[in-house]
């Protein structure tokens, strides 16, 4: 079905739980919040997806994503360890865990406009004006949210750090 093998089935479920855990908390808190059980179930999905993308990938560009979203991944649920930083940690979890939802949004939808429905995908190759068109509207949403991020991040400065923690 769809052309996918048992590994990127598991693959493919196993990132599921973070599409949702995503637009949850982005809906009610704005942001992806790590230490939360949501963050959690996001976390390991992640982690999950990420490493198993080594297994199924196909493009070149696959195994980019597939590192890139297990740094930044690493970056964003370990800046609030960094003391130093003070309250830049926050502008660097929220930047890093936004950055993992577009970088898990991405595949999702080049995958499913190019799989789906079976046997008459809506998108013949990746470089279809689709799949590059929703590519777009993606980093645009990407932008628009970050902009807004930091403006809420900026405002609740003045807030004690120790709420963060």
């Amino acid at each position: 079905m769809f052309g996918i093998s048992p590994l990127g089935w598991f693959h493919t479920l196993g990132s599921l739980p973070a599409l949702a855990m995503a637009a949850y908390m982005l809906v009610r808190h704005g942001r992806i919040v790590p230490r939360s059980v949501p963050g959690a179930i996001y976390f390991a999905s992640m982690v999950l997806g990420g490493a198993t993308a080594f297994l199924v990938a196909k493009q070149p560009v696959s195994y980019a994503i597939g590192g890139l979203t297990l740094l930044v991944i690493a970056v964003g649920y370990g800046a609030h360890r960094v003391g130093f930083l003070g309250r830049l940690r926050r502008y660097i979890e929220t930047i890093s865990l936004s950055f993992s939802v577009l970088l898990l949004l991405v595949p999702t939808v080049t995958e499913t406009l190019t799989r789906v429905p079976d046997g008459a995908p809506l998108a013949s190759s990746v470089s279809s004006p689709l799949v590059l068109g929703s590519h777009a509207a993606l980093l645009l949403a990407f932008i628009v949210g970050l902009v807004v991020q930091i403006v809420v991040l900026r405002r609740e400065g003045r807030a004690p750090l120790a709420a963060y923690r």
